[in-house]
């Protein structure tokens, strides 16, 4: 588990959690509680939106590590919803489907008891502003 501190302030709001597959790449896991409930029963559309956002903003920060860090702004995100969250834990994950110099392209997914069978999936771009090289004379 990755320290606290990789997480943005929402991910903790929302009670979310971090874990890394054996390869390394971040999934993250928001339980059902009364904070993110919806319609009875059923976790609300916002909670689902933020932990795709957070899954997104981990995978791109685990892609920046590699290349030396940088700094993220979201500049658009679109979330699709495909069925309800229902009262169990949901998982999220991202893939870096684009990584350039000053933007990425990112997508997320969201489900409960079948990965195969998402609740929901967002395409996210992102703005990065990378550090400036250090010059040798």
């Amino acid at each position: 588990m990755n320290p606290p501190q990789t997480l943005p302030p929402y991910a903790h709001l929302l009670g979310c959690t971090i874990e890394r597959t054996p390869d390394g790449v971040p999934e993250l896991i928001l339980p059902f509680a009364d904070d993110v409930i919806g319609r009875p029963g059923f976790l609300h559309g916002g909670a689902i939106a933020g932990l795709l956002e957070v899954a997104a903003i981990a995978m791109l920060a685990h892609g920046l590590e590699e290349e030396g860090g940088g700094r993220i702004k979201p500049v658009t995100v679109t979330v699709d919803f495909m069925r309800g969250g229902r009262d169990h834990t949901t998982r999220a994950a991202a893939r870096i489907v684009r990584l350039g110099r000053r933007i990425a392209n990112v997508e997320a997914i969201a489900w409960q008891d079948d990965r195969d069978r998402p609740i929901a999936a967002a395409r996210m771009t992102y703005r990065i502003s990378r550090p400036e090289p250090v010059l040798s004379e």
